[in-house]
């Protein structure tokens, strides 16, 4: 899978996804930490990747403007981490690239949420 983090995912993630061999890059990697959220939108429909972010502000940019690619939000505190990564593990698995491209998913500790644009 292909995928853009938003600078506010945690390095935790990124190190997670990378170890199961997604093709991970970082909003600052891009240059693009203080970039606004549809600049990263519109970087990751270029580059043909999912953004993932904690941001929950990405929803009106998706489905009110169509701006961008798809969204993996990772919706929950630290504390519940490991949680959230099995979520959105599973969600990888089941899920293609195609399908999440058009998709904004909530991922949360119990579960998660697959939206279509």
């Amino acid at each position: 899978m292909r995928l853009l983090l938003d600078q506010d995912v945690y390095a935790l993630t990124a190190r997670f996804l990378a170890d199961r061999g997604h093709d991970v890059v970082t909003a600052a990697e891009r240059g693009l930490h203080e970039a606004e959220d549809r600049r990263l939108l519109e970087a990751a429909r270029l580059e043909n990747r999912i953004l993932v972010t904690r941001d929950r502000d990405y929803g009106a940019l998706v489905f009110l403007e169509a701006v961008g690619t798809g969204v993996l939000y990772l919706r929950g505190l630290p504390s519940v981490i490991t949680a959230i990564h099995a979520q959105l593990e599973r969600v990888l698995e089941i899920h293609s690239q195609a399908e999440l491209t058009d998709a904004f998913v909530v991922v949360e500790p119990g579960g998660f949420r697959f939206r279509r644009r």
